[in-house]
């Protein structure tokens, strides 16, 4: 099949058998899955992403019609495509019942069977990860093949069940482990199971390296099918984790009914309004990688590589409302960085700049340049006579897990309502592999401080002997 060559790489190895399609389009910058299904005429689109330019584009390729367009939940970490692709397609929109939203949909209960071609859809009430959680089992020939568990179970894990606040979590967690036993008995060992969540999302509650599965195999590695209820629920909590604060704004979006995105790109700034943008306060973001932006850049511009986890961070780090603007090496790299952001509600860059930093900067302008090393280089220069402050900014469990001794610890998510906390310069700041170490870098930078991003793995740094693994009562904060 000759799929379209924009979106080759979103669509991920599926499955084919006679008359039976699923299709994985992947979107790595969230960490999420949606799929398309179909038995050759008619398709069903479960959990689509805002950019349903994507779903269109490979339902024309298949020759396939979509009929039906089903949520799983109310998602926490971006906002769905699902309204407005029912909406281009004329699809019937499955959504729960008893959820509370804005928009007309055909209401779907545990327990409901929805005919789609060939297909038999069944709907599975698996609260967890939200109270209204469905999965939908698909039956094709007269088996089921296929159940969609969005963020109820997910390969080696389970979604997590703290979005909804503290309020909820304890029964969540129980609901969780109950969802998956459910699953695990009432359908095939067969069952390939197609999860939404858990390929580096935050709504997973511990991350998988699976890339495929069935009822069977979780069955055998999966805690919540694995553990009885007591270990599953302390295990599960005691590895949660601080998750993205823009997803406070995700599950309102979404129960309102959020449209299609306009990804048109935004007008060109020249030096002078990028300059106004900047001293006004608002981002201008860097999107070349984070050696191109430390050789030369607009001073007090930010740095978000687009060639890593930068939706969620620029997401996560960014004070909500704030104008942002994009500058690329080309126009292609900006309508990417704009296609990500639109997954999580920033509709429209104010301003986009493409080319380079000379041409960003003006005739005449000095760039800004900034400092990379490795923990090699650290480990010298904590060694010399005038040892610098480290600033580590990784998560608290990748804290407790090993850490530099001296080091100020500050998680990349609050250095910027800790600034008073950030140790006086010079200050080298680290993270587990250089990406987050090189955002906060800049953000430091352009409020003046002295600072060098390492730009390194941790596992440098313990071949080094920098780290230690803390004893269970010693405070690492």
């Amino acid at each position: 099949m000759a799929y379209p060559p924009r979106y080759l790489e979103d669509v991920v190895a599926g499955s084919r058998t006679a008359g039976f399609t699923v299709l994985p389009i992947d979107t790595p910058g969230l960490g999420d899955r949606s799929y398309l299904v179909h038995d050759g005429r008619v398709a069903l689109v479960v959990d689509p992403q805002r950019d349903i330019d994507r779903v269109l584009e490979l339902a024309r390729a298949e020759g396939v019609r979509i009929t039906h367009v089903a949520e799983t939940h109310i998602h926490n970490d971006y906002v769905t495509g699902g309204l407005a692709l029912a909406a281009a397609t004329g699809a019937s929109y499955l959504v729960n019942a008893d959820d509370q939203v804005a928009f007309p949909r055909t209401g779907v209960r545990d327990g409901d069977v929805v005919r789609v071609g060939a297909m038999n859809v069944r709907v599975l009430h698996t609260p967890g990860h939200t109270h209204t959680h469905l999965s939908y089992a698909v039956a094709h020939g007269g088996r089921t093949v296929a159940v969609f568990t969005g963020g109820s179970l997910l390969y080696g894990s389970t979604g997590r069940p703290d979005l909804l606040g503290p309020d909820h979590t304890a029964a969540l967690v129980r609901a969780q482990w109950h969802s998956a036993h459910r699953l695990a008995d009432e359908l095939p060992d067969t069952t390939a199971v197609y999860p939404t969540h858990g390929f580096g999302s935050f709504c997973s509650a511990t991350q998988s390296a699976g890339l495929a599965s069935t009822i069977g195999q979780e069955k055998g590695h999966n805690p919540a099918l694995t553990r009885d209820e007591a270990a599953y629920v302390a295990e599960l909590l005691a590895g949660l984790d601080a998750y993205p604060a823009y997803y406070a704004h995700m599950a309102p979006a979404n129960s309102a009914g959020p449209r299609a995105p306009e990804l048109s790109l935004p007008a060109v700034a020249d030096p002078a309004e990028l300059r106004a943008r900047i001293e006004r306060g608002e981002w201008v973001v860097d999107l070349r990688a984070g050696t191109a932006f430390a050789a030369g850049h607009v001073a007090g511009s930010l740095s978000f590589p687009l060639d890593g986890p930068f939706v969620t961070y620029l997401g996560w780090l960014l004070p909500w409302g704030t104008p942002v603007t994009l500058l690329g090496e080309a126009t292609e790299q900006v309508a990417a960085a704009q296609r990500e952001l639109v997954r999580i509600g920033i509709d429209r860059p104010a301003a986009m700049g493409s080319g380079g930093p000379e041409r960003w900067a003006g005739p005449g302008t000095e760039l800004a340049g900034s400092r990379r090393a490795s923990f090699a280089e650290l480990a010298a220069a904590l060694a010399s006579d005038n040892p610098p402050a480290v600033l580590d900014v990784r998560r608290a469990l990748e804290r407790r897990a090993e850490y530099l001794p001296g080091s100020t610890h500050i998680p990349i998510h609050e250095v910027l309502d800790r600034l008073a906390e950030v140790p006086a310069g010079p200050v080298w700041v680290h993270c587990a592999g250089g990406y987050r170490a090189g955002v906060v870098a800049a953000l430091l930078a352009a409020r003046g401080h002295d600072v060098v991003a390492v730009d390194d793995a941790i596992d440098r740094a313990r071949e080094l002997g920098l780290t230690v693994t803390p004893s269970r009562k010693e405070s690492v904060a």
